[in-house]
C-alpha cells in the first residue's frame, strides 16, 4: 500500500508499507544481485548507508546456490542477514540477455546456464515458484526483455505476451500464497510494462495491466542504450496511465540526474548497478560532481571523498590513502568507495524526500541537475 503524503508538480513524497517494513519514496533500491553488493559490502553494513531496500536476482540465485537451498535455510532474510524489505527481479532481463543460448515459446523461455551450460526452463509459473522460494518482500513479474531498437510488430507481440505472462504470474502467486508451507504468504507482486520506446505500444501495455490491480508497477526495457531524451519521454507517456495509489518503479535506471528527471515525473523507486559498479571501479559521486580516484591530482590529496558526506569512508579516509589502496590493488579500496557511492545515493534520495515535503523540490533540481554527472 502507498500513501502519497506530499506532492510537488508531479513528484511524489509517500510511505510504501511492505510485510517487512515501511520504505519511505521516492527511494533508491540497493542492488545485491547473488545476495550481496559487490565490493565486499554486507546485508549488515546497509543500514549505516541509509538503505532501505534490498534487491536480488531470481535468476543468479536461481542457478547458485538453488533457490531451494535458500528456501531451506528460511529465505533470503535469513540468508543474507539483512531484515527489510527485499525486492526480487524476475529473470526476465537475465534470460533474455542469454541471446545465443535461450529460446522463447508461449509457455516460457528454455535457456542454458551462463555458469556451467546446464538447460533451464523458465516461465511466469517457475519464475513465481523460485521468487516463493526465496521469500522476498516482493516479487516481479515474468517478462519479455525486447533490445532496442525492435520492430514494431514484434515488440507488439511481445506485449501482449507479457501480458498473458502477467495473468498468470498473478495465478501463481495467489496460488502459492494460499499453501501452508510458503515463507512469505503476503509476497506482493509488481507488473512491467513493455513497449519498447513506441509511445503508443506503452500506453496501451500499460493501461491493460493497470485493470490487474497488482501491488505495484515498473517501467522496464529502458536504460539499456537508448538516448535520455527517448527514456524521460516514455516517462512522460506512461505516467499518466499508472495508478496514483500504486509504486512507480522504474528499472534500471540510473543516473543521480536521471533520478531527478523521473521524480519530476512521478516515479517512486530505482535501482542501479552503477554506484557500486563505478565504485569498484574509483569513480565516486559526489555533490560536485564525479571523481575518478586514480587520477594523479589526488595522490597527496589529504580531503575525504566528499567533504559533504559524512558516510564511514569519509569520515575517516583521505583521497590519498583510498587512492593508494587501488594502486595496490587492495579490496578496502572497492569497499569504501562502494559504501560512499551507496551513501550518496541514498543521501540524495532522502535530500529529495525532503524538498518534496518543503515544497523545495524544484530548488534542489535546479541547483544540482546541472552539477551530480559532472566529472571533475
Amino acid at each position: 500500500m502507498l500513501t502519497i503524503t506530499h506532492t510537488q508538480g508531479r513528484a511524489r513524497r509517500g510511505e510504501f508499507v511492505t510485510p517487512h517494513g515501511t520504505v519511505q519514496t521516492p527511494a533508491f533500491m540497493n542492488v545485491a544481485t547473488a545476495g550481496a553488493i559487490r565490493g565486499a559490502v554486507s546485508a549488515y553494513d546497509l543500514k549505516d548507508l541509509k538503505c532501505q531496500v534490498q534487491l536480488c536476482n531470481t535468476y543468479h540465485l536461481h542457478v547458485r546456490p538453488g533457490d531451494d537451498l535458500i528456501r531451506e535455510y528460511g529465505g533470503l532474510h535469513a540468508f543474507t542477514g539483512w531484515d527489510g524489505p527485499i525486492l526480487t527481479d524476475s529473470g526476465g532481463f537475465q534470460v533474455f540477455s542469454l541471446a545465443s543460448l535461450r529460446k522463447i515459446k508461449e509457455e516460457g523461455v528454455h535457456f542454458s546456464s551462463h555458469v556451467d551450460g546446464r538447460k533451464i526452463f523458465m516461465g511466469p509459473e517457475e519464475s513465481m515458484r523460485i521468487q516463493s522460494n526465496l521469500g522476498s518482500t516482493i516479487a516481479m513479474a515474468f517478462d519479455e526483455c525486447v533490445e532496442n531498437p525492435a520492430a514494431y510488430d514484434y515488440a507488439a507481440a511481445s506485449c501482449r505476451r507479457t501480458v498473458r505472462w502477467l495473468k498468470r504470474c498473478q495465478a501463481e502467486m495467489q496460488r502459492l500464497n494460499h499453501l501452508p508451507d510458503t515463507l512469505n504468504k503476503k509476497q506482493m507482486l509488481f507488473g512491467i510494462n513493455q513497449g519498447c520506446t513506441f509511445d503508443d505500444l506503452r500506453a496501451q501495455h500499460m493501461q491493460e495491466i493497470a485493470e490487474l490491480n497488482l501491488d505495484g508497477y515498473a517501467i522496464g526495457g529502458l536504460a539499456v542504450g537508448e538516448p535520455a531524451e527517448d527514456m524521460y519521454r516514455i516517462i512522460d507517456t506512461v505516467t499518466p496511465f499508472m495508478p496514483k495509489d500504486k509504486p512507480r518503479y522504474l528499472m534500471g535506471v540510473g543516473t543521480p540526474v536521471n533520478i531527478l528527471e523521473a521524480v519530476r515525473r512521478g516515479v517512486d523507486l530505482f535501482d542501479c548497478v552503477m554506484p557500486s559498479r563505478n565504485g569498484r571501479h574509483a569513480h565516486v559521486f559526489t555533490w560536485e560532481g564525479i571523481r575518478n580516484l586514480n587520477n594523479e591530482k589526488y595522490k597527496l590529496d589529504h580531503k575525504p571523498i566528499d567533504e559533504e558526506c559524512d558516510c564511514p569512508a569519509c569520515r575517516r579516509h583521505s583521497r590519498a590513502y583510498i587512492r593508494h589502496l587501488f594502486k595496490c590493488g587492495e579490496m578496502l579500496a572497492m569497499r569504501l568507495c562502494v559504501m560512499h557511492n551507496l551513501y550518496f545515493y541514498n543521501t540524495l534520495l532522502e535530500k529529495i524526500r525532503f524538498a518534496i515535503e518543503n515544497a523545495q523540490f524544484d530548488e534542489l533540481y535546479v541547483k544540482f541537475a546541472p552539477v551530480l554527472d559532472k566529472r571533475i
